[in-house]
């Protein structure tokens, strides 16, 4: 059933989504296991600077690096300094100096127990010196090999429970499980030592401000939820495209390939907030139930479905920037004889009312024409037929392009007369950017993410059956690829193989980059 109707929604001006607007979280430490790494020095450091410079962390608040790094508490504060410096350039002075107040550093070796005991220790005593109420943000920055000792780690050390008026919750990052199977025993590993409402399950697409917009767009705007079904719509792209190849990570992409990488994950998330029914309100369990709800209608994909509606690729050498590009299968870390997919396109149908008979064609890929990431919804075509117009001007539908990368924006493609004698007509774009809209910066993905969490608001983190799920329905695709090896079949530099432009010309249908 159709739920906008019924929905109960509470739009409130610069509220966040299921939080309340302008809140602060409570006084806590955050823990940044990996605090050396490279996500962290890239993107969680300077996420947490940003967050303070806005005023939205709390007096009471403590951040806690945790590696094996020999580290003093001055040496951490240079070296957290020098990450800033490395993303943002020159920072504010006096900023600084009360942010550098803030931080810690434990050094300790994530394998061994003891030095969860002196972690607890420290906690403690920040605790009496910071005033932050033994409130505790977990961050596992870590390889997906140590998810598991450390939260074992933690729960034997006791510090995976919330005493009476505290809190903990710890921030798990991708990728949760490599398959169906591990993503369920890592699912119960964590749930020995941590409540579902304490685990935050990071994906950080959720925190791109177009992703967060789709909600907006879709059930604030009495323009488009009327036309959100099968009777209006023809069809769904997504396009998930890359420029770049594996850039040094090909023993780990030999293991994880695009579904498992990109599609499983980020896309899926996109894809269901874009499909999913109107939540009951912007609570995050309402949110997050019609997501899952909206995955269970999907159409398993059968050996025939495989066959007919999915499309996988490798790229080969070629031209990308300008320059000439080696194939995957000459890039370090990877087989010469590799059959991992770095192209694939998923047709995704789903069961429903809103959405039986409508093709959402999913695609991703490394090494692709443009870098770009976006929504295009085809529309049908008008009923009316202009008398002695045919062609391509009489049959074009609309089209809304949902720009989520790079260039944040959305544009309406309508048809119009174009000037002059007779009747042709031309599509052109009513757009918007959301750079020029609204003359600000617009935050990272992982500010968003890091602020909800503080605040324990769950919106923007995927739960388990949503997790599950997920692999639940890339899993037949995943094993009879798994059966055979991709062969490289696009160049480097193009918009992958000549069958996924095939698929859609042999539906009288054409992608919207090509």
């Amino acid at each position: 059933m159709l739920q906008t109707a019924t929905a109960r929604w509470d739009w409130e001006e610069g509220s966040s989504i299921g939080a309340t607007a302008g809140a602060i979280p409570e006084p806590c430490v955050f823990v940044l296991f990996g605090a050396s790494g490279d996500l962290a020095r890239r993107k969680l450091l300077p996420a947490l600077f940003q967050l303070f410079q806005r005023g939205l962390l709390p007096q009471g608040f403590a951040l806690v690096g945790a590696s094996l790094a020999k580290l003093d508490r001055e040496a951490f504060q240079a070296s957290v300094r020098e990450s800033l410096e490395q993303s943002m350039g020159e920072l504010d002075g006096l900023a600084w100096q009360v942010f550098a107040r803030q931080l810690d550093h434990v050094t300790m070796d994530l394998s061994r127990a003891d030095d969860y005991v002196r972690l607890g220790q420290r906690l403690s005593e920040i605790d009496r010196e910071r005033g932050t109420r033994g409130n505790r943000l977990f961050y596992l920055s870590v390889a997906p090999s140590l998810f598991g000792p450390v939260v074992d780690h933690l729960g034997e050390a006791g510090l995976a429970r919330a005493g009476r008026g505290n809190w903990v919750r710890i921030i798990v990052e991708k990728p949760f499980g490599t398959d169906l199977a591990s993503a369920r025993a890592l699912n119960a590993r964590l749930h020995r030592f941590f409540d579902e409402s304490s685990i935050y399950r990071m994906d950080h697409y959720l925190g791109k401000e177009m992703v967060q917009n789709l909600l907006v767009l879709r059930f604030g705007n009495g323009l488009f939820e009327p036309l959100w079904n099968r009777q209006h719509i023809d069809h769904v792209q997504i396009t998930n495209a890359e420029t770049l190849g594996v850039e040094g990570r090909g023993s780990y992409y030999e293991q994880s390939g695009v579904v498992r990488d990109m599609i499983q994950g980020h896309v899926f998330q996109v894809l269901s907030l874009l499909a999913m029914e109107a939540p009951e309100d912007l609570s995050p369990e309402a949110v997050r139930t019609s997501k899952v709800e909206l995955l269970q209608t999907a159409r398993a994909f059968s050996p025939e479905r495989i066959r007919t509606e999915c499309i996988r690729g490798q790229y080969s050498a070629g031209q990308s920037g300008g320059q000439l590009v080696p194939g995957y299968r000459q890039e370090p870390g990877v087989a010469a004889d590799s059959g991992v997919e770095t192209y694939a396109l998923l047709t995704m149908r789903f069961d429903s009312m809103r959405w039986a008979g409508v093709p959402f064609y999913v695609r991703s890929g490394k090494r692709l024409k443009e870098r770009v990431t976006e929504v295009v919804v085809h529309f049908k075509p008008g009923p009316f037929r202009f008398p002695g117009v045919s062609g391509p001007e009489q049959s074009a539908g609309n089209r809304l392009v949902i720009r989520i990368q790079p260039e944040e924006g959305l544009a309406l493609r309508i048809n119009t007369k174009v000037p002059g004698q007779g009747l042709r007509a031309r599509d052109v774009d009513m757009s918007f950017l959301y750079a020029q809209g609204f003359g600000e910066r617009l935050p990272e993905a992982y500010e968003p993410l890091l602020l909800e969490g503080l605040r324990g608001n769950s919106t923007l983190y995927t739960r388990r059956d949503m997790v599950e799920r997920s692999w639940e329905l890339v899993m037949p695709v995943l094993e009879a690829w798994g059966a055979s090896k991709a062969e490289p079949n696009y160049a480097a530099g193009s918009w992958g193989p000549a069958a996924a432009r095939s698929l859609l010309e042999t539906q009288g249908r054409t992608w919207n980059r090509e």
